[in-house]
């Protein structure tokens, strides 16, 4: 009997991917443990590994298809014994089947007898004032002008699904116009100046929404300090000359995201996340550390930052950054995390103001290390100077609160030894 291989789920909240690349052909032998294709996620490209043993019959779903819903079929292995070439593919897998036109005689325009009265459509479900929908359903719903709350569920208990807002717009379900879109994220008419045309991945889409979700919904409140980095750089070379036999080699990033750790320990007000009416704490500072790649930017997790020592957090972040670069980080290495750390300082910038990852509470923004104009010991002097801004989310984490992290911040990257105790 052929088996159907479907569209995995590689994450808790995927819904849909791209089959990025097809690592197989029609004809060939498939073994268990076999890398068949590449899928790409809304952070990762990830390897689809074959579970299942026989020959490829059929490839549904063509390599460079978005959209491809989880569970549909992408292709069929056909068993020992089976004739590949008599196996069909089935129809519509690559997508969800869209919900069934309304009948012709429902599209004329209607005749001078009165309609039969329909009944009302249910209400859609709901949890407090928030519309249960699926995010695909909401996020088709904005892209289309529809407003959420219009559209009948047919989802359990009345969620609303992808097919409900299909229907929607095909004038098969009852949707009102929402409110004007977002001039930003209209279409742009280049006129006639020189251009070209990319369509975004699904990283790229995914990175505004989240970081225009956060703008519009976190209240956030930046608080910046100016910190010493001349002890810390002297820790970190002779800590190198120590671990040069282990062929370790500390970055200053390392020792910040051990501080940040630390500090977060020292200020557990501000190691928390903010869920509606709750307020999440935490007892240890898992450390998402900001990685750029192509076509976006990643946050790998250094869990347990507290608890581990430089030379770990060092082999830890070269070896999630490497694999980040590849695309093939897993979803619980880049999924959760309690804060952030976003270093721009190799590219000179001096200081800015980062975006916070919901649902952390927090990132830190680090700026170049420079020489500049220090007041040591009531005398004016030259010393390597970093600034150093913390995002917080005011309605989880007071301004007291974040002023105390910035300060316990500050403190051990100008005594560093307090981090090795």
């Amino acid at each position: 009997m052929p088996i159907e291989l479907k569209m995995p789920a590689l994450s808790p909240t995927m819904e849909e991917g791209s089959l990025a690349k097809w690592l197989v052909k029609e004809g060939d032998e498939i073994s268990s443990g076999d890398i068949m294709a590449e899928i790409e996620t809304d952070k990762a490209t990830m390897e689809f590994e074959a579970v299942d043993e026989g020959v490829l019959a059929k490839i549904v779903v063509p390599e460079g298809t978005d959209e491809v819903k989880v569970g549909a079929v992408i292709a069929i292995i056909a068993e020992e014994g089976e004739d590949a070439s008599s196996i069909e593919a089935p129809k519509a897998a690559a997508k969800a089947a869209p919900a069934p036109s309304p009948p012709a005689a429902e599209l004329a325009p209607a005749k001078a007898s009165a309609p039969a009265p329909s009944p009302a459509p249910a209400a859609p479900a709901s949890s407090g004032d928030r519309i249960a929908a699926s995010p695909l359903a909401r996020r088709l719903a904005e892209q289309n002008g529809l407003d959420i709350s219009s559209i009948t569920g047919s989802g359990p208990k009345g969620r609303i699904i992808k097919a409900d807002v299909d229907a929607a717009l095909s004038g098969g379900g009852a949707a009102a116009p929402a409110k004007a879109a977002d001039p930003a994220s209209a279409p742009v008419d280049p006129g006639e100046i020189p251009h070209k045309v990319e369509k975004l991945s699904n990283m790229r889409k995914t990175i505004a929404r989240r970081l225009t979700e956060a703008k519009q919904t976190v209240p956030h409140i930046y608080l910046t300090v100016d910190i010493r980095l001349d002890a810390l750089l002297d820790l970190r070379g002779k800590l190198n000359a120590s671990l040069e036999p282990r062929d370790i080699k500390l970055s200053v990033n390392d020792l910040l995201i051990k501080a940040l750790a630390a500090a977060l320990m020292q200020v557990p007000k501000c190691n928390v996340s903010f869920a509606g009416d709750q307020l999440v704490s935490y007892s240890r500072a898992d450390i998402a550390v900001a990685v750029s790649i192509p076509g976006g930017l990643i946050t790998p997790i250094v869990t347990g930052a507290n608890d581990k020592s430089l030379s770990a957090i060092s082999t830890e972040v070269k070896e999630l950054a490497g694999r980040a670069k590849e695309g093939k980080l897993q979803p619980h290495e880049y999924q959760g995390g309690t804060a952030s750390i976003s270093n721009m300082g190799m590219f000179g910038i001096k200081q800015f103001d980062a975006v916070i990852n919901p649902p952390q509470g927090m990132i830190m923004a680090i700026g170049a290390g420079e020489k500049r104009p220090y007041v040591i010991d009531d005398s004016l002097q030259i010393a390597t100077i970093m600034s150093a801004t913390g995002s917080f989310d005011h309605r989880a984490i007071d301004g007291a609160d974040g002023a105390q992290l910035m300060q316990a911040f500050k403190q051990l990257v100008e005594n560093p030894l307090g981090m090795l105790a």
